[in-house]
Order: structure tokens, then sequence, then C-alpha cells
């Protein structure tokens, strides 16, 4: 079994809240009139690395003890309770930016497609690719994999596709019933896919039989290796929430640099978009890729399937509800191009998990549609 350290013990290595709290109190006072010039080169990098240092730094302890508490809860639930700490700092991430200075129309937009293609195309190109170069040929539950996708291909085809067809208001938008009823929709379908995963149909979600039976004896082992010691689960709880609290604060501060640079830089907007799903989902990744060299396919699929499903179910009813409450607009329809690569990728994923082995091939053609999403952000 995983290590019980004492807390105190436990209190003292997590000197990274301190330093998150801090930068979190500085920005407060003095941030205003920080950001207000960034026309220095050397200013605008020193504000643009910190913010996202810390940002990143405390996305990773979320990650950390969010882990700890996943180890302790078993899966799927513990895999779940992964999941909505990463989507709750997507919508705390996206929600401040959209509140911030100009309006953005197709933050929401560009971070969810981005998140979509990083992770269908990018972190499961990775997994699949270096658990087959370890493990040759990796097996999974095919009934989870294939309930995810079940719910993703409607859901986001319904968010990033369907605006764009839509006649009931100007441009690739949804009118303000269409909006009410993707949200209520969206919530209602993941809310009972949640009841599907960790009630009704809770052993589609688990490592087939076989393979757990080999890896039996080697579990405990295995888990104190890959997590670390563990506390309690209040513990672990509470320094979830408290590593959250600068995430929401900071996240609004780090929209202004990241603006400021792609203006000085005349970069593709979508670049925005991109550079905040890369540092929501790095945490993730990690967390994915190592549980894919372990020989957990598995965790990986239910994190990653996982993450990709949460945000595009729970995202698009936050993003269109804080539009309708702020009068904002929010532009959810992809452009032509990114609408071809996004069904391409749905594709592919429908011939990756028709089977439920896993070899380095499939990761390959996966790393090759991520590869594709990123040049068409600098070219279309």
């Amino acid at each position: 079994m995983a290590g019980k350290p004492g807390v105190l013990s436990s209190l003292r290595q997590e000197w990274l809240l301190a330093v998150a709290f801090a930068t979190t109190a500085l920005f407060l006072l003095f941030g205003k009139g920080w950001l207000a010039d960034l026309s220095n080169p050397l200013w605008f990098a020193l504000m643009l690395v910190w913010l996202f240092a810390v940002i990143l730094s405390s996305a990773f302890a979320v990650v950390h003890h969010a882990e700890s508490l996943a180890v302790k809860l078993g899966e799927p639930l513990g895999t779940l309770v992964l999941t909505l700490s990463v989507i709750g700092i997507e919508v705390m991430m996206i929600s401040a930016v959209m509140l911030t200075g100009e309006s953005k129309p197709t933050l929401a937009r560009d971070t969810m497609y981005g998140i979509v293609m990083i992770v269908l195309n990018g972190m499961i190109g990775v997994a699949l690719l270096v658990g087959g170069l370890r493990h040759h040929e990796q097996e999974y539950n095919l009934q989870g994999a294939n309930s995810f996708l079940s719910l993703i291909v409607p859901l986001t085809v319904l968010g990033l596709v369907l605006p764009n067809f839509t006649n009931a208001s100007p441009g690739p938008t949804l009118s303000t019933f269409q909006s009410t009823f993707l949200a209520v929709m969206s919530i209602g379908i993941y809310s009972l896919f949640l009841i599907i995963q960790n009630r009704r149909h809770r052993d589609y979600f688990v490592r087939p039989a076989r393979a757990r039976a080999l890896e039996a004896q080697n579990d405990a082992q295995n888990e104190a290796q890959a997590h670390g010691p563990t506390n309690s689960l209040t513990y672990h709880a509470v320094l979830l929430a408290m590593y959250l609290l600068p995430v929401i604060v900071l996240a609004e501060e780090i929209a202004l640099p990241i603006d400021h640079g792609i203006e000085v830089l005349h970069a593709p907007l979508a670049l925005g978009g991109f550079l905040v799903a890369v540092l929501i989902l790095s945490p993730e990744s990690l967390s994915a890729t190592r549980a894919a060299l372990a020989n957990d396919l598995q965790r990986s699929i239910n994190v990653l399937l996982g993450s990709v499903l949460a945000s595009i179910g729970l995202t698009i009813p936050a993003v269109l509800t804080i539009g309708m409450i702020t009068g904002k607009t929010v532009m959810l329809g992809l452009q032509p191009p990114d609408m071809v690569l996004l069904v391409l990728t749905l594709a592919m994923c429908g011939l990756t998990f028709t089977s439920n082995r896993t070899n380095v091939l499939l990761g390959a053609m996966h790393l090759l549609l991520f590869l594709a999403y990123v040049m068409l952000i600098f070219e279309h």
C-alpha cells in the first residue's frame, strides 16, 4: 500500500502553494499597473513566464492531489475526479479570459477545438505510441471507449459544426433558444453518462479481467511507485481546492500578456486558444502517458476520452450561459478546414477503437493528424 506520511511533514512539501498565493496577492495588488504597459520585451517576457509558470505548476499540483484521490477511490471514480478537476481549470480560465478586456467571441471555440485535437490526436497518439513501443500491444475495455465516443461524436458536431448551418442567428452562432437547448441537453446527457460510468455499467471502465489478473500481484507496488505516498481524502481534497484558487485569479491576469504577444507577433487568433488548451492539458497529458508506459492503457483512455467528453459536455454550456448573461457573442462554428480535420479525427477515433488492442501504427496516425492541426493554426 502507498505510505501515509504525517500531515505536517506533507504540508512542508507544499511550498508551491505559498508561492502561488504570494503571486496571486501581488497581482491582485499591483497587477493592473504591471500589465498596463507591456511594450518592453523583457518586462513582457517576465510577466508572461512568471504567470505561465505559476499557473502551470498549480495545475500540476491540482492533478497530483486529484491522482492521489484517484488512488484511494479506485476506478472509474478516481479518474472522474481528475477529469473534473482539469475541466474545472478549463472553465475557469476560459470564463476569466472571456470577461477580461475586449470581446473574444472565438476564444471558447478555439480552446475547445484545441482540446479536442490535442487530446484525440496528440495525447492519444503519444500514449499509443509510447505504450506500443514498450509493450508491443496494449489491451483495454472496448465497451468503455465506445461509450465515450458515442457521446463525444454527436456533442462535438452539435457544438462545433452545427452553428455554421443554422439561420436563427447571424454568423456561426446559436440563438438563445438553441443555446439553451444545447446547454441543457449537454448537461443532461453528461449527467446520465456519469450514472452509467460509476454505477450501472462501472465494469465498462475498468481494465479487462485478463489484464487485471496478470498484474494483480503488483498493483499495490505499482500504485505506490506511480503516485507516491498519499494522505487522507480530506487532506488531498482541501489542497486540491486551494491550488485551484490561484489558477482562477491568475487566469484573468495572463490573458493580457497572451493577447499582447499575439498582437505584436501578428500571430493567428486561434493561437490564443491553443496556448490555453496546452496550459490546461499539460498535467493530464503527463498522467495519461505515465499510465500508458505502466501498461495501464485503460486509465489513459479514461483520462483522455473523459476529458474530451467533459470539455464538450460541460464547457460549452458554461460559455453559452456566460454569453447569454453578459450579452457577449459566442462563436462556436468552426471554419471549413477545421471542420474537415475534426470529422477526420472523429472517424480516425472510430477506427482506432474498433478493437480492444492497440499498437504503434495507430499512435503514429493520430500524431500525423495533430501535426496537421498545428499547421492549420498558422496557415489555413
